[in-house]
């Protein structure tokens, strides 16, 4: 299976201070926002001249990926583009990995695995 990084999540507790940091002192643009299955909210933003992808990402009290907020856990997770995310998440498994989120339980691309340190690695499928 080939991983190809796609982008960096991290997490915020307010979105639009954020938004507004990462557009106005650091001149990034919006490529893309949305509403999760879950009913969270991310912004993913691009600095010019850049490949690589910054998503912010919101989640409501209640949903499965909402934690407190303690300084230090800003890394909300790494996202890489893969073959076949349900193959990827059992390969990665495998070799140390544990699961967060698997192919049965998700809605849409939310398909997570947990790195050695519990960093969460999102899967998301090409074809």
């Amino acid at each position: 299976m080939k991983y190809r990084f796609y982008y960096a999540g991290i997490r915020v507790r307010d979105l639009k201070k954020s938004l507004d940091f990462y557009t106005k002192a650091l001149g990034m643009k919006v490529v893309n926002k949305g509403t999760m299955p879950h009913g969270g909210k991310f912004v993913q933003l691009r600095g010019k001249g850049s490949k690589q992808t910054l998503e912010l990402n919101w989640y409501p009290l209640g949903s499965k990926f909402f934690t407190e907020y303690t300084s230090g856990e800003e890394m909300d997770h790494l996202a890489f583009v893969v073959k076949d995310a349900a193959k990827a998440h059992k390969e990665l498994i495998s070799k140390g990995a544990t699961s967060a989120v698997s192919p049965k339980e998700s809605k849409g691309t939310e398909v997570y695995v947990k790195d050695p340190d519990g960093i969460w690695i999102e899967l998301l499928s090409s074809g």
